[in-house]
Parts: C-alpha cells; structure tokens; sequence
C-alpha cells in the first residue's frame, strides 16, 4: 500500500496543517477534563462562583477551539483523500490506456471497472480517515495515560489490565477478516462482468428468451458475493459491542474502586471524573485504531489489485526513429511475419508478406478465423508481432512511437464503435480541430450526410451511449466518416462494409476511390463484392497467403478465391 503514497506528494502543505491541526485537538481535548476537575475541586467544592465563571470560560474557548481544529482538519482531510482518488484514478486510466490487447485480455475489462472505482473508494477512504487518526490515537493513547496516572496513579493500573485484552482482539478480528476482503473483491468483479454482460446483451438474451438463465446468473454471483460480506460483516459487528462491554466494564470498575479511594480521602470527585474522561479518550484511541485495522485489511486487499494495474511494465513500448527512408508517404509492406496469440500453440498468421502502395486499394479476403482482422491489429501495433517485420514509409513499427504510428492510419473497426455526444463530436474524434466543412465532407464521402440531415438536430443531433439510437449501417457510416476527416496516410476498412446495404456499398466504394486516390487503402471483407475491383486482393486461409492478385486472375489461378466467389455470386454474376 505504501507504494501509493506517492500519489499524496502534491498533498504535502496540506496533509502537515492537518497534522498540526489534529495535534491542537488533542492537546485541547486532554486540556478539558483537567479544567473540568478544577471547576469540581475547587469551584463547586469551595462555593467559588467566580472561579467556576473564570475556568468555565476557559473551557469554552478551548472547546471551540478544539472544534475549529476538528472541523478545518477533517475538511483538508476530504480534499486531500478526494484529490489523492483523482489522481490514483488518473494514473490507473493512462496505464491502462497504455496497454495492449493481450495486458488488457489477462486482467479483464470488469475487474479493471472495479479497481477504478471501488478498490480506489476503499483506499481513499482509509487516507481521509488516517490523516486525523494518524495524530489523534496515539497522543490521546499517550496523553491520556499521562494524565491519568497524574490524577491517581494507583487507579491507573486498570489500564496495565484492559489494554492487552484489546490487543487480542483487534489482531483475532484482523486475522479472520483480511482474507475474506480479499475474497470480496474477487466476488465483486463476478457480479460486475455477469451484469456489463447482460447489459451488452440484452437484446440477445430477450431474443432467445434467457432472461431466467440470465438472472439466475446473476443471483448467483450476488449471493456469493453477499454471502461474503455478511460473513466479514459479522466479523468486523463484533470488534465495536466488544469495546462497548470492556468499555462499561471498566467505567464501573473506575467508579468502584475510585469510590472507594475517595471515601478513604485518597482522591477528589474531580479527579475520578477527569480520570474517567481520559480512560474514555484512553479507549477511544484503542477504538480508532481497532477501525484503523479492520479498515487496513480491505484498503491493503484493493492496493494490492491497484499495484497489479500500476505494476504492469507494457509489453508494447515506443520507439524513438522518425522520418520515412525516402519512401513514398503511406507504403505498407510486411516482410515474412509470424504472430501467435499468447498460449495458442499454433501461429495466428504464419510468413506473411505483401505490399500496400499509396493511390491503390489492397483487399484482404478469407474464410472465419482465417487471421484477417489479426492482421490489420497488427499494423496497428495493437499486438507485436513474433517473427519478421511490418513496415511504414520503409520503418519497422517497432521503431516508431505509437503515437506517430497511428497517426498515419485512418481505421474503421469491425464493430462501429460511437461515443455519446452530437454526431459532429463522433465524427471529429478522428480530428479534433476538424472544421465543420471538414465534418461535412467526410459525411458526404462516408454516406452519411442524407440520414444525418434528415435528424432534427442535423450535425448536433446527439448520440445515445454506445450509438443505440442508430442502426448498425449508420453506425458504420459514421465510423467511416471518423476515419476520413483525419486525412491520413493509411486508410484501414476491416469490413466496415458489412452492415450496408449493396446500393449505398457501391456509393461509398465509388466516393472513396474519387476523394481518397493518393492514399493508401487496406480492405477486409467478407463480401466478394466489395473487392472485386481493387488492385491487389490478398487471399488468407488458415492463416496463410493462397493467392494475390486482381479479381480475374485470382478466380483462374485460386480454389480458396474461386469458392468464395461462387459461394457468394450467381451465374449471372460471375458472367
């Protein structure tokens, strides 16, 4: 958990005025009950109302002092633990950002959801709490035994009695519950990935009618979850009535025998009352520090799962090289490569090698599980390649930074992914200083414009999460369109065509080849139809290149082409 503190150092001016804050608070807190004997013993006793007036005063300033400390202290505290999540939050998102695929697959979407926001809530919350009781237990602990032996110092034995009692306790409820913490948040990351899964799915799950396997799914992961916090909940209930029972226990011991020592005229009614409050400051620290404790277990359970994110070295790491080799602007070649998945036995994509040249379309075609969108992942350097090269400009992307690398690629996913905001936002995600005339050429080639115009809002109309108040070809539209508007080097389709209908296919296939003729354009495609007049069409099945060239030579020279074409093309067609 230490390792996290580093996070605080912007905080350093403000967590030392708590501190001293909370160190006033203590001193006032154990000064009260001293004044308070006084006001008894000397005061009351004596029929000395001035006095009574003149130590009560003091009393009331010290008070609102000590108020005034607790209340600025426990504001600085909110802010620095609220400001120290912001952070830790902030550093979890980059990193995570950071990753490729294969970091991102090993600790799973749901879990890193929960380490986001509930394992950052726990530590944040242990910080604004231990900013005060940091200063508060130990010196009302130390204070108040001082203060009491002063008073009487034969009664203060019963604190040599009660203490290791505590003790044993705090370190029998610490030992149970630390691992069940841990198994909570496990628990927690079921419960969120089975409901992010039938939220993505809802309308799966009410087409085929599992909404009952569905939420008994869910009851199952819940209780499970339930099951462990109330059994850490149990745990945890018995730590405050056990303080509450030595605590009264201990208060009659005090007036038993302080009774007695009064009696024998060995101690004043004012002391035995400010003897009791600081045995009850005494036991108050004990009680802090018992919630410190029950606390730390779960906070230490969430740092760890937030240190596994921060912990992470990326496998994927930029290169420093800049510039082009002299090569054209947008050149694409691979050179012999070979990538397996993490664990898989066989390779995804076993020697290949082809160019992309700028002011020509390449078309990549293949069966399912052929590895063509694996392919175009990897120009992307979303995963890094095990064997041979991938170049840009004549660079091997590993060379490149990130940043500069994707900069160069205008892409179109498989599945349209929109993010909630106006239209004009999506589209400008692709480039963020994009002007409106920009926007608006890259709808108009994207075949968006006609559907867009015709919404109430126009280019401001907004957007639901996730795009749900679109259908899919118009979110592959403006998927498109996202990509257009950077006017890059690259343009990579990995079938963004498949949700359009044939006549809007061969509008956006025919704009694209007019207002994009000087970039370099990679397709992949299911349909046969959607690359049959590009320049070079590359054939993968099982991983392997069977044929490249242009649609006619390929139907002559490739089974693989020449089934896909008649599987998809009537006579009719293919004459």
């Amino acid at each position: 958990m230490t390792k996290l503190f580093r996070f605080l150092k912007p905080y350093k001016l403000s967590i030392t005025v708590i501190l001293i804050l909370v160190f006033f608070q203590s001193l006032f807190d154990l000064l009260l009950p001293r004044l308070m004997a006084d006001i008894i013993d000397t005061g009351v006793a004596m029929g000395n109302t001035s006095y009574i007036f003149q130590v009560g005063g003091r009393m009331l300033l010290v008070a609102a002092i000590g108020s005034a400390c607790t209340i600025l202290a426990a504001f600085l505290s909110s802010k620095v633990a609220m400001g120290f999540g912001k952070i830790l939050r902030g550093e979890v998102f980059t990193k995570v950002e950071g990753f490729s695929l294969n970091e991102l697959n090993k600790i799973g979407t749901a879990s890193l959801i929960t380490r986001t926001t509930n394992d950052i809530i726990q530590i944040q919350t242990l910080v604004v709490f231990a900013l005060r009781m940091i200063v508060i237990a130990p010196m009302m602990f130390v204070g108040g035994i001082i203060m009491a032996v002063s008073q009487d110092a034969a009664l203060a034995k019963i604190i040599i009695v009660i203490i290791p009692i505590i003790g044993i306790g705090v370190v029998i409820v610490m030992k149970k519950s630390t691992p069940l913490f841990r198994a909570m948040q496990k628990k927690l990351d079921k419960v969120n990935r089975v409901l992010r899964e039938g939220l993505i799915g809802i309308r799966v799950i009410r087409a085929f009618d599992r909404i009952d396997y569905e939420k008994g799914r869910f009851d199952e992961a819940n209780l499970d979850l339930t099951d462990t916090a109330v059994r850490v909940n149990k745990i945890m209930a018995t730590a405050m009535p056990l303080m509450m029972i030595i605590m009264n226990f201990m208060s009659i011991a005090i007036i038993w025998f302080g009774g007695i020592r009064i009696n024998q005229g060995s101690l004043h009614v004012g002391s035995l009352m400010a003897f009791i409050q600081y045995i009850m400051h005494i036991m108050f620290s004990l009680i802090m520090v018992s919630m410190m404790f029950i606390m730390i277990p779960r906070a230490s359970a969430s740092a760890t799962r937030i240190n596994e994110v921060l912990d992470i070295i990326p496998e994927i790491k930029d290169g420093k090289r800049k510039g082009s080799n002299g090569i054209t602007k947008g050149h694409v070649e691979f050179k012999n490569v070979t990538f397996r998945y993490p664990g898989a036995e066989k390779p995804v994509l076993s020697n290949i090698s082809f160019k992309a040249e700028p002011g020509k379309t390449t078309a990549i075609i293949g069966g399912t599980g052929s590895g063509k969108s694996t392919l175009v992942n990897l120009i992307l350097r979303l995963y890094d390649i095990e064997e041979g090269g991938i170049l840009i400009n004549g660079i091997d992307i590993r060379e490149m930074s990130q940043e500069e690398l994707r900069l160069k690629i205008g892409f179109t996913p498989q599945k349209a992914v929109l993010f909630s905001g106006t239209i004009a936002d999506n589209i400008r995600y692709g480039k963020e200083d994009a002007t409106f005339e920009e926007v608006e050429w890259a709808a108009e080639v994207a075949q968006a414009a006609e559907f867009i115009t015709g919404m109430e809002c126009g280019f401001d109309s907004m957007i639901a999460q996730g795009g749900t108040n679109l259908s899919g070809g118009q979110k592959q539209r403006l998927s498109i369109a996202r990509a257009l508007v950077r006017r890059p080097e690259i343009y990579i389709f990995d079938d963004s065509f498949s949700a359009l209908d044939f006549r809007t296919d061969a509008k956006l296939r025919t704009a694209l080849k007019r207002e994009i003729k000087e970039s370099t354009v990679i397709v992949v495609a299911q349909r046969v139809s959607t690359i049959m007049d590009a320049d070079n069409i590359i054939v993968l099945d099982d991983g392997e290149i069977k044929g490249t060239g242009q649609h006619k030579d390929l139907f002559a020279s490739c089974n693989v082409y020449r089934e896909i074409v008649m599987s998809q093309l009537s006579e009719e067609e293919l004459a």
